[in-house]
């Protein structure tokens, strides 16, 4: 898959490397110079490098300030925070295994179980 992500700094480092390990092509905003910058800073980058972004911000979801056909793609990780890190990374692997190329230009939300697409 030709799938490119960009991690933000709420979600787990290992995200990058459980994703890398299934194939594709993921980078951590603190690997790139962007721990601590604004959300506009990980989205220009972002955009740049034609990424998407997999965050647990809910700013993000905003489709007025980051419209789906207008970015590479935003994936929001609506998952507890008790849950361990494992199973937060088995639900994003599965779910952007689950939906591919569909995440190009489109907003998802991954909860346990189930993603939610808006595009």
């Amino acid at each position: 898959m030709s799938l490119k992500f960009l991690i933000d700094e709420d979600v787990p480092r290992s995200t990058a490397r459980v994703l890398r390990d299934a194939g594709f092509d993921a980078v951590d905003v603190r690997d790139v110079g962007l721990r601590g910058k604004s959300d506009t800073d990980v989205f220009f980058y972002a955009q740049q490098e034609q990424r998407i972004i997999i965050t647990c911000d809910m700013g993000f979801s905003n489709i007025l300030h980051y419209p789906p056909h207008e970015n590479a793609g935003i994936l929001v990780v609506r998952i507890p925070d008790s849950k361990p890190i494992d199973s937060l990374n088995e639900e994003i692997l599965r779910s952007v295994q689950e939906i591919g190329e569909k995440l190009n230009h489109h907003l998802a939300i991954v909860e346990l179980g189930r993603v939610r697409l808006r595009g």
